[in-house]
């Protein structure tokens, strides 16, 4: 079934996945401490996609027979200077994703394990998606750093989920 060599990597990116969720959770409490409820809810939806992926990666494991490690993760930062630094902090993290991801499909490959290099096809594009949304939402961040209600305003009409996505792999509990 999966090679060793990915289901090793994969239980080590649910663990990235789970940090990620802790981090955004920690964003966006930051944000709801700031009186910033917009900012707020996209980040605690952030969290939730991020415990979403993980569970992908957990169902993805217990369909190919592959042992399931749930790890620990470190502490998130929660403690931000201003409103700029959560996104900043998250589009690092989402490019560090994207690092990963590409890495898991590279081992996918080189182990020549085709079900799990398409398994991580979703994951590839999904990144592609993330980081530009971060990208995005820091520039504005950035150019409104003095006018919070300008940040919400943006979020409010831009900064919406684009709904379910059909061709997403199933997640575990769901």
């Amino acid at each position: 079934m999966v090679a060793a060599r990915f289901a090793d990597a994969l239980n080590t990116q649910i663990a990235h996945e789970l940090a990620a969720h802790h981090q955004y959770l920690a964003c966006a409490v930051h944000y709801d401490s700031q009186t910033m409820p917009r900012m707020a809810a996209f980040f605690y939806a952030q969290a939730l996609e991020e415990r979403e992926h993980a569970m992908m990666m957990v169902q993805y494991l217990l369909d190919t027979d592959a042992e399931v490690r749930i790890p620990g993760t470190e502490a998130p930062i929660t403690t931000f200077d201003d409103v700029v630094a959560p996104v900043a902090l998250a589009l690092e993290q989402e490019k560090r994703v994207t690092e990963q991801i590409n890495g898991l499909m590279r081992i996918a490959r080189e182990e020549m394990d085709f079900a799990s290099d398409q398994f991580m096809a979703w994951f590839v594009k999904e990144q592609v998606e993330e980081v530009s949304s971060m990208s995005d939402l820091l520039a504005v961040c950035m150019r409104n750093a003095d006018d919070v209600d300008e940040i919400e305003e943006w979020v409010t009409r831009e900064g919406g989920s684009e709904g379910e996505d059909p061709t997403a792999p199933p997640a575990a509990g769901a």
